[in-house]
Parts: structure tokens; sequence; C-alpha cells
């Protein structure tokens, strides 16, 4: 969309306020929740992670498992990095609501923003695939949901070594929504356009010519 401004303070706030009116109008507002959160092991390998729900219909608690249609998660994204932040793995998890993943658990509490119970979020299940998990301990052992994740990479179809671990608690943060990103934006144009008089924006107004005559 392109907008056009015109000199003078009054018609600057209208055309601005107008414009980004348009603009908001013309964004799509679903009532989709966009958050994120990241993973640090102690040995320096990360996770990086992108998932989102619909808050109109998804209930307080979120609970996934194994493939297939997903209850309430519309999409997740997952990354992975070693110690020196070069990328070692990355997948969409769940698309358009579906999972692709049989090992597939994810609990998340949305008032309170954090994950809880089972929690198996990887690339896949073949070899160089890796994946986080609460539920599996080293040496193949599945265990009670804990505080502890294992960051896992599969070497063959019976042995995935392990990469890196952390207790850490995982917590997630909203990414910044485009209605935001707007009003921010608009706030610092119109702050601009208010506190100086020498800004034009596309100003065709013709300068005044002064000419001297003999007599």
């Amino acid at each position: 969309m392109i907008c056009f401004f015109t000199i003078g303070t009054a018609r600057i706030t209208l055309s601005l306020a107008l414009c980004a009116t348009s603009i908001i109008a013309s964004t799509n507002l679903a009532q989709a929740a966009d958050l994120t959160f990241n993973w640090k092991g102690d040995a320096g390998y990360s996770a990086s992670f992108e998932f989102s729900y619909d808050q109109t219909t998804t209930p307080a608690i979120i609970s996934e498992s194994g493939a297939g249609a997903t209850k309430a998660l519309q999409s997740l994204n997952v990354s992975f990095f070693n110690p020196s932040q070069e990328l070692i793995g990355t997948k969409n998890e769940v698309v358009n609501g579906v999972s692709s993943n049989q090992f597939f658990e994810f609990n998340f509490d949305t008032t309170t923003g954090s994950l809880l119970g089972a929690f198996d979020v990887g690339t896949g299940s073949g070899i160089g695939d890796v994946f986080l998990s609460n539920v599996e301990a080293p040496g193949r052992i599945f265990i009670s949901p804990g505080a502890t994740s294992y960051l896992y990479q599969n070497i063959t179809a019976d042995y995935s070594q392990l990469l890196d671990s952390s207790p850490n608690q995982i917590k997630a943060s909203a990414v910044p929504e485009p209605t935001t990103v707007l009003a921010t934006l608009f706030e610092g144009m119109l702050g601009i356009a208010l506190s100086s008089n020498k800004i034009a924006f596309f100003s065709r107004k013709p300068k005044k010519i002064y000419r001297t005559y003999r007599a």
C-alpha cells in the first residue's frame, strides 16, 4: 500500500491516521497466538521453536501427541544448533494442524506460557535426525516427564547419541504482532511530523519568485 502525505501539521496527522487505519484493516487479524521459545544446553547446543494456535478455540492446556491432526496447534517449527551456532537440523513439525512425527509430545499451559508434562520435538526419526525430549533418558530409557531435557541425534536405527542436556525451564514469549509494529511506526512518523516544520512530504507548493523592475 502506498501512502501520500501533504504538508501541514493537521493534514499530516490526518494522512498518517488514515494510512495506518488502512494498513491495519487490510491485515489478517485472525485470532492466532504466535509464540517462540529457546532452549540452551549445558554443553552449548541450542534449539529454537516457534508455534501458533487459535486462541479463540484453544483450551487453557494444549496437549498434543503423535502424528496426524492436532487438537489445537496450527503450526510448529523447530531448529537445532551446535555450540558454534551452526544449524544441524530444522523442520516444520506441525503444518496446518497436522503433525508429521509419531513421537511428537507437546503440552503447553497457555495461561503461564510454560511447557508442562511430556515434551518430545524433533526433525524426525531417521538417521541423522535431531530431537529434544524430557521423556527419554540416555540409553533409550523412557522415563516420566522430568525437568531435564535431553538433546539427541539418531546415529543408527537403534542408537541415539546424547549431544546435550539441561534442567533449565523452557518458557515461551509472544512474537510481536503486525499491528504492534504498525502502531510503533505510526507513532514515530507522527512524532517527526509534529516536531519539525522543516519536513515536507511530497510537497508541490510552488516557490515565490521576486522580480525587481527598474523605473
